[in-house]
């Protein structure tokens, strides 16, 4: 008997929780992820510079296999600063979502194996952007909004 009145609370609160809507989780998956590569992507260089330090770094600690250190220091650095502003402002989300989380794959397999975790959470932020897209407060609704409106009005004529 003392049972149903905490199934009954627990229902509800699930019931509240569902209502949590895609478009807050979106954001904050997009602005948490955007903001670890684009932090990653300013300690990377010095103004406009990529830094001797990154270089360095790609040369003898990263070793991405396959490309050169030179290559993959500046692929790096532009991607992170690039990608993590288009998802911030949830522009070609779910590409920029699923560039940075091959690039989370590439550090996870080459450099950094044991911080699986951190990159596992990365990875479940990128994949619900990719499945799901950036919501509402994307400029990716915007456009999509706008596209259709011009679709509807070149229909009409």
């Amino acid at each position: 008997m003392m049972l149903a009145p905490a199934c009954r609370a627990g229902r509800r609160l699930i019931e509240r929780l569902d209502r949590i809507p895609h478009d807050l989780i979106a954001l904050a998956a997009r602005f948490g992820v955007a903001a670890v590569f684009w932090q990653s992507a300013r300690t990377k260089v010095e103004g406009l510079t990529i830094t001797d330090t990154t270089y360095f770094l790609f040369r003898e600690e990263y070793r991405i296999p396959l490309l050169p250190a030179d290559i993959a220091a500046v692929a790096a650095t532009v991607s992170e600063h690039v990608f993590a502003a288009l998802l911030a402002i949830g522009l070609a989300t779910r590409f920029s979502a699923a560039v940075l989380l091959g690039m989370t794959l590439v550090i996870e397999i080459f450099v950094y194996p044991l911080a699986w975790p951190t990159h596992l959470t990365w990875a479940a932020s990128f994949l619900y952007l990719i499945a799901r897209g950036g919501g509402r407060f994307a400029l990716d609704a915007a456009l999509t909004k706008s596209c259709a409106a011009r679709e509807t009005f070149a229909g009409t004529n």
